[in-house]
């Protein structure tokens, strides 16, 4: 019988004090939950999560996606999506995607937030690894990143898949069945 890999999937916390176990953590459980069993999540904790900048957390994402077999989904909350899509748009990572999901991800640009770190290129699609799915979640609910975020990811990832989940906050009600489903290819 062949050894055959468990699918990973690596979730970028968002930033904020105690957003790793208190906020984070129910994200993570829940797509566990959906994604059921036969699935490997990696949960780092990323440093200075009350004070996140660009230069750690980039090289955080990259040091936790070298350590991943080929073919890793790569998961972002809030500003851990930001900063993850822009780390893979800056340099090609070191493994091979499976895919790439957003989730309530701020636009730090032209008609998004302001950034001294660093700003989303308007040809980020263009950027990130060829082949690779790029899902963009948001809840129409969210009154911490406005929806108008998520259409400028649309805008420079003309590739990325979209979803706009009615009645779902900024941590999508803690319900990440939509995402499972994204990554388990419904």
């Amino acid at each position: 019988m062949a050894n055959q890999r468990v699918p990973q999937i690596l979730f970028v916390q968002g930033a904020g004090a105690g957003v790793h176990d208190e906020w984070d953590n129910k994200l993570v459980d829940s797509l566990g939950r959906e994604l059921g069993e036969g699935y490997e999540i990696h949960y780092p904790r990323m440093p200075d999560e009350d004070d996140p900048s660009y230069a750690t957390w980039s090289a955080a994402i990259r040091r936790e996606i070298a350590a991943l077999d080929d073919g890793p989904v790569v998961v972002g909350h809030s500003v851990g999506g930001t900063i993850l899509v822009h780390t893979l748009a800056e340099r090609p990572p070191e493994r091979t995607l499976g895919a790439i999901v957003l989730i309530a991800a701020p636009f730090v640009g032209p008609e998004g937030w302001a950034s001294d770190g660093f700003e989303v290129p308007h040809d980020l699609g263009a950027r990130l690894p060829h082949g690779v799915p790029v899902h963009v979640f948001h809840g129409l609910e969210d009154d911490t990143v406005p929806l108008a975020h998520a259409d400028r990811y649309a805008d420079v990832v003309p590739q990325a898949y979209l979803h706009r989940l009615p009645g779902r906050d900024h941590q999508l009600n803690d319900d990440l069945s939509d995402v499972a489903g994204a990554i388990r290819g419904d």
